[in-house]
């Protein structure tokens, strides 16, 4: 028998690999309504700072905007995975980007009849980061609705290269040229660019209002809901889910204090003109698209976990390189290398969640996990500049040694990944 296989298997090749999961209509609808979202959101980061330099040359009002963007993630992170789990999902989307695109048109009303000041622009980054938090949880919490599990690794693969795209090679350019024709020009195309996500969220299934219910109950017919409180409980007994966000938060605070005086470190350390940031910023957004696009076949090829713990060395290792960097080429390298190791967690990571996390509770968990480490990005940016005014590059050697001590310590954690596939209670 054996030898009759054998001579099969010789007259007829290989068994063929099955075909990948498609990721379907639905989810283009996804992708388009947060490229849209991004485009609009990378026009309104660079033009709001730009609009702040020329209404104060105080750095710390400028540092304080950009700390502004994360204190959302801190105080309604939770409340936002309440709303994304008690709420349609699409609605949510619609909803938040209707309260962005509202105040893009008031900043761009007030900035044409000089009504603008820097008070109203840190109220405005405040709400734009409740939008965020909204849109983004609710975004990745309808990923498993409308893609098959196998392919949640591609599809975040592509939500993520999509974002680094417009946000590196497309916002950017444009809300620089916009700005420089008119400093309300950005605010009034950023609140256009509110309108497509608003009806392609509407348009998305129905599947994708509510989440799935993997193991359906009686109980589901009353609509008994989980509280905020069942989601934290979740969490808190969830061993590897845990472990993996507290690991998420010390590397992603190591991450935040590295890179806070990443534009002083290009432009006084390694001495590039100012008209050239916009080619570093092309630089390092290459090498973090290149690590979007590879992720999920690094994936499908190893598995989630090594994918993981290896991009977490070559992100430690990139780090020390940046600090050591003797001239200009070689610091692009290294960041753009440290951002393509970023990519390539961020995809599987993303993906992890998706799969463990029933969908019930998925808004809220991500909402605890993202204001446990989103929300203390501010703090860590505010220590690495102080760190910074010793040495520009102390800090990416310092977040390099952090990174890798968290890596020493997290290896099996992170090798455990590849162990879980799909919802766990």
């Amino acid at each position: 028998m054996s030898a009759t296989t054998d001579h099969l298997a010789a007259v007829t090749g290989p068994e063929p690999r099955p075909p990948r999961p498609t990721l379907g209509r639905d989810f283009s609808k996804l992708w388009t309504a947060a490229a849209f979202s991004n485009l609009a959101d990378g026009v309104g980061r660079l033009a709001v700072p730009l609009i702040a330099t020329t209404l104060t040359d105080d750095p710390l009002m400028i540092a304080a905007l950009g700390a502004l963007a994360f204190v959302p993630w801190l105080l309604f992170g939770l409340p936002a995975g309440m709303i994304v789990d008690r709420f349609d999902r699409r609605r949510v989307m619609a909803l938040a980007n209707v309260l962005r695109g509202a105040i893009a048109l008031w900043l761009a009303v007030l900035t044409a009849t000089d009504q603008l000041t820097v008070w109203w622009l840190f109220a405005a980054t405040l709400v734009f980061g409740l939008g965020e938090t909204l849109f983004d949880n609710a975004t990745n919490a309808v990923v498993p609705s409308v893609v098959p599990r196998p392919a949640l690794d591609r599809a975040n693969g592509f939500m993520q290269a999509a974002q680094i795209t417009i946000d590196s090679f497309i916002a950017a350019p444009i809300g620089g040229v916009l700005f420089a024709v008119s400093m309300a020009l950005p605010l009034w195309l950023g609140s256009v660019g509110y309108i497509v996500p608003v009806v392609l969220a509407i348009l998305l299934p129905l599947s994708a209002a509510r989440p799935l219910r993997d193991s359906p109950s009686p109980d589901d017919a009353a609509d008994s809901r989980p509280s905020t409180r069942d989601a934290l409980a979740y969490l808190i007994h969830h061993r590897f889910l845990r472990s993996m966000v507290v690991f998420t938060s010390v590397v992603g605070c190591a991450f935040a204090f590295g890179q806070a005086a990443s534009l002083l470190y290009f432009l006084d350390e390694l001495a590039i003109p100012a008209a050239a940031v916009g080619i570093v910023t092309a630089g390092i957004g290459l090498g973090a698209l290149g690590g979007s696009l590879i992720a999920s076949t690094l994936v499908a090829k190893f598995g989630r976990g090594p994918v993981l713990l290896g991009a977490n060395v070559a992100a430690a290792l990139a780090l020390v390189a940046v600090w050591a960097a003797p001239e200009v080429i070689t610091g692009i390298v290294a960041y753009a290398l440290m951002a393509a190791a970023v990519s390539i967690w961020n995809v599987p990571w993303g993906a992890l969640r998706q799969a463990i996390v029933p969908g019930e509770l998925f808004g809220r968990v991500l909402g605890v996990s993202r204001t446990l480490t989103w929300g203390l990005f501010p703090f860590a940016t505010i220590l690495g500049g102080l760190v910074a005014r010793i040495d520009l590059r102390l800090p990416f050697l310092i977040a390099g040694i952090v990174t890798s001590v968290a890596v020493l310590f997290g290896a099996r954690l992170l090798l455990e990944a590849s162990r879980h596939t799909s919802p766990e209670r």
